[in-house]
């Protein structure tokens, strides 16, 4: 069986961080999302990779040449307008034999088990198509799933409203026939439409029990990230790494090849640290941190539940709180990302001159791509910031 994942959607609500990448191209947990579904799908048994690549496709394409020599056949197809889900879909259509069943992924889905495995268990045993469910703590933003009870799907609301809503939303995964494509050209390439019609071919439902998200807001990053976390069972340790005296570690940490951990540095587990990455004196790294490769984290440094990217660095006396730090990002000494409002009110996010009820009592800044945060400054929760936006240094005294 064939996978095919869709990558080329531009993921606006995902800002800042979608501006400049594809979201499987996140780093989360120390991996990117895509290398993370690579792993779940080589575990399953499928080797044959179909990727629908568009929007800032440059980066995807090179991380599926790198996996030329890992066991996978992973291929680009370009979708060259990133209209809907139903026409990247098609790109794919004479990639896949007639009769021939595939496997289907949204490509920004998280989960901390194999969800692919547990899809294709339940197509075998049903012996017809399966849409993958799950029950999210909200499910105002799904697809809302009705079944009876032999699991076969009765009823798909994707916009649901007053009474509409069901237990069940869809987890983007799907086993779907060769068929499928004829039943979107009949529809317009209407994703929505033809996963109607496929109720009357039978559709089953895969139940995911287990943890499982849709990666739509910059915050969800964080929470992509504690669920990857939660799910190791043991540290690693590069032999490459050094780790100078009166480092202190607990709890599971994963440390990569070459990092340099100097004296006096804190790191609380569950937590990783890049390839390369330097790790200043006294540095306290607290749980739910993941700093990506070629970082350089200065003296003094708090970092406490946040993602840092890759090549980004950060100077001393710093607190990273509650944060999720874009690529080659400069933040200068005594920066803070205040983590909270001081009348403990959930944190707001504005986008697109939009203000976001997060929902969330502590929530720091999101900084995009190439930004460079001057020193001293104090960025107030749920702040985003444009990539490649220069805040300058705030200073008390001048010489002006």
């Amino acid at each position: 069986m064939k996978a095919v994942i869709l990558a080329a959607g531009k993921s606006p609500k995902l800002s800042p961080f979608s501006d400049t990448r594809p979201s499987p191209m996140l780093n989360v947990a120390g991996r990117c999302l895509f290398d993370h579904n690579l792993d779940m799908l080589r575990a399953s048994g499928i080797n044959d990779v179909l990727v629908v690549v568009g929007h800032k496709q440059e980066k995807l394409i090179q991380q599926i040449g790198e996996h030329r020599f890992h066991g996978l056949s992973v291929q680009f197809v370009e979708q060259k307008r990133q209209t809907s889900i139903g026409d990247a879909i098609m790109q794919v259509r004479d990639k896949i034999l007639p009769g021939e069943y595939f496997l289907l992924i949204y490509g920004d889905i998280l989960t901390s088990e194999n969800i692919f495995n547990k899809t294709q268990q339940s197509f075998h045993s049903f012996k017809s198509p399966v849409a993958s469910i799950c029950l999210p703590p909200s499910n105002e933003m799904f697809g809302n799933v009705f079944l009876n009870a032999n699991m076969r799907i009765t009823r798909i609301v994707e916009k649901p409203k007053g009474n509409e809503y069901g237990n069940y939303v869809l987890a983007g995964v799907y086993v779907l026939p060769e068929a499928f494509f004829d039943v979107l050209s009949k529809h317009k390439r209407s994703m929505e439409k033809a996963m109607k019609e496929m109720i009357d071919h039978g559709l089953r439902a895969s139940m995911w029990e287990d943890e499982w998200l849709d990666i739509v807001y910059p915050w969800d990053i964080l929470t992509a990230n504690s669920i990857l976390m939660d799910s190791w069972e043991q540290s690693t340790i590069a032999k490459t790494a050094v780790l100078e005296s009166n480092v202190t570690l607990s709890g599971l940490v994963r440390i990569d090849e070459g990092a340099v951990i100097k004296a006096g540095a804190v790191l609380e587990g569950p937590c990783s640290i890049g390839k390369g990455c330097f790790i200043g004196n006294n540095t306290l790294v607290r749980s739910y941190t993941a700093v990506g490769n070629q970082c350089s984290v200065g003296y003094g440094v708090e970092l406490k539940n946040c993602v840092v990217q890759d090549h980004s660095s950060i100077g001393r006396l710093s607190f990273i709180g509650d944060s999720v730090i874009g690529e080659k990002v400069d933040i200068g000494a005594s920066c803070v990302t205040v983590n909270r409002n001081i009348d403990w009110k959930p944190v707001t996010v504005r986008q697109n001159k939009k203000g976001l009820d997060t929902g969330k009592p502590k929530l720091g800044a999101f900084i995009g791509d190439e930004a460079v945060i001057g020193a001293g400054n104090m960025i107030q929760p749920g702040t985003v910031v444009a990539p490649g936006k220069t805040i300058p240094a705030r200073y008390t005294v001048t010489n002006r």
